[in-house]
């Protein structure tokens, strides 16, 4: 692949799924940043798209099960449709216009007309299309629940919840359609060491171990860097020994806890912190005082020859160090099963529930949704913003070969799923409680807390939270 090929496609890893709440020391429950157009500061102006010139005879009306170019329309008379999306990212404005001009050629009974999405302020600015009575018929949902419960989306039909390797139901409804799956995290390497010292890609959580222990004992580097200071990165070691444990025996676990029936004393949650204890003892010293921002600097300067982290870091190693190779591996759990994030998260593309009113414009909107998701048209999307496809119906992408890796193990993980924290329905977290139990992991990988205190003090926090926040009896979740 071409040289410069390669680097704008890492570079477009950092849009992807980016990392867990990434910078961010608020209290939000969201450890994956979905879409960086979040963190876009920019507001350009997406005005209707018009014709791109490199629009191709892509997105054949099969696309959307029906073929309104050959005269049965899908609508009983012309129709326009509104659709906003959040903008900040130029990689998603190219792709989102693209992909609509191509199907308002396909349909020509049909306008589907983009109107600003306001840069990084999008959440905002759907709260106040809400308010004044603009809310959009076709949206990239991003507060999916709150919506759900506010009666503004439409539940999507099967044909194209179908579509999907995973979804998120609410009461056994989905309501949008992930654009793509979630931040996938891992183990990146330094190939080169791995290569000059004999070393393997490991195959069982025990290998891992092993490995681990090997680079320790040469002395020469940490095995594993980690940027404690952040506890927004915790929660990637974190969630992956809690699926690992507790999610592996009951995948219902936070909704058991609102319910009585368990609690943070469980065995399967003490055996996460007893998980996560053996792996940190091959990060590198002071990992606790490291912030995120740094461990790409330990990477390239042969300090550490291992970090756990989503794909949004190939872009930055690429850029600190261009020539250095990079490997990629899963970390297996320890029953030997492959359990990743990934698939679809609780955000995409949604309906409004006032457009689905109107036969025509639910029609529209559904043939809209199909038509993007078309493997010709979701690969303008996937390869604009490296993400990896949610889709069943994969698009042929050109990406590099680490993120392909990446690609290839969502699709053969045993189990795909979000972050714990990013969960719906009676799985939802109450707010602050992630942030909570972050910071009672450092304690105790610091050694200034043990395991039975740590969940004592979470059990005390969630009896806390659940006086606002309870998904089972409704409060604080109208």
């Amino acid at each position: 692949m071409n040289k410069k090929i390669i680097a704008a496609l890492l570079a477009g890893a950092m849009v992807i799924g980016t990392l867990a709440g990434c910078g961010n020391t608020d209290a939000g429950n969201t450890d994956v940043g979905n879409n960086a157009a979040d963190s876009q500061s920019t507001q350009q102006d997406a005005s209707n798209a018009t014709t791109d010139t490199n629009t191709t005879d892509a997105g054949t009306a099969d696309a959307a099960g029906t073929n309104d170019a050959a005269g049965d329309s899908i609508v009983s008379a012309p129709t326009e449709l509104t659709f906003i999306f959040a903008d900040g990212d130029e990689g998603a404005k190219a792709s989102m216009n693209e992909i609509v001009n191509r199907f308002n050629e396909q349909y020509p009974d049909i306008t589907v007309t983009i109107e600003p999405g306001n840069g990084g302020a999008y959440s905002e600015l759907i709260k106040t299309k809400d308010s004044v009575g603009e809310f959009p018929d076709v949206l990239e949902m991003r507060d999916t629940a709150m919506y759900v419960r506010a009666g503004k989306l439409e539940p999507l039909p099967d044909d194209i919840v179908g579509l999907f390797k995973t979804t998120t139901d609410f009461d056994g409804k989905v309501y949008t359609a992930p654009l793509a799956g979630e931040n996938t995290n891992g183990i990146i390497y330094n190939k080169t060491y791995f290569d000059e010292n004999g070393l393997t890609e490991p195959a069982t959580y025990d290998e891992f171990i092993e490995l681990c222990q090997t680079i320790k004992d040469k002395g020469d580097m940490a095995p594993l860097v980690v940027g404690g200071q952040d506890i927004w990165h915790m929660g990637f070691w974190f969630h992956k020994a809690y699926n690992d444990q507790v999610l592996s025996q009951d995948p219902d676990f936070i909704e058991h806890c609102y319910d009585g029936s368990k609690d943070f004393s469980d065995e399967t949650f003490k055996k996460t912190f007893e998980e996560l204890q053996t792996i940190m003892q091959y990060a590198q010293d002071g990992w606790s005082s490291t912030p995120d921002a740094q461990i790409t600097t330990f990477m390239v300067n042969d300090m550490a020859a291992m970090m756990y982290s989503g794909t949004h870091m190939f872009s930055q190693i690429a850029e600190a160090a261009p020539d250095m190779e990079i490997g990629w591996f899963p970390i297996p759990s320890p029953d030997g099963k492959l359990r990743l994030v990934g698939g679809g998260g609780v955000g995409g593309l949604a309906i409004s529930a006032e457009a689905a009113q109107d036969p025509d414009k639910k029609a529209a909107a559904e043939a809209f949704i199909k038509f993007f998701y078309a493997p010709e048209n979701y690969k303008v999307y996937c390869e604009k913003l490296n993400a990896i496809p949610a889709t069943v119906d994969e698009p042929e992408m050109d990406v590099a070969p680490v993120l392909q890796e990446v690609i290839d193990a969502t699709s053969a993980a045993d189990e795909l799923a979000p972050m714990w924290n990013g969960r719906s329905g009676n799985n939802e977290l109450p707010p602050d409680f992630r942030n909570f139990t972050y910071k009672t992991l450092v304690e105790v990988l610091q050694g200034t807390r043990d395991i039975d205190s740590a969940c004592d003090e979470l059990n005390k926090t969630w009896q806390v939270g659940m006086e606002t926040f309870n998904p089972l009896t409704g409060l604080g979740a109208e």
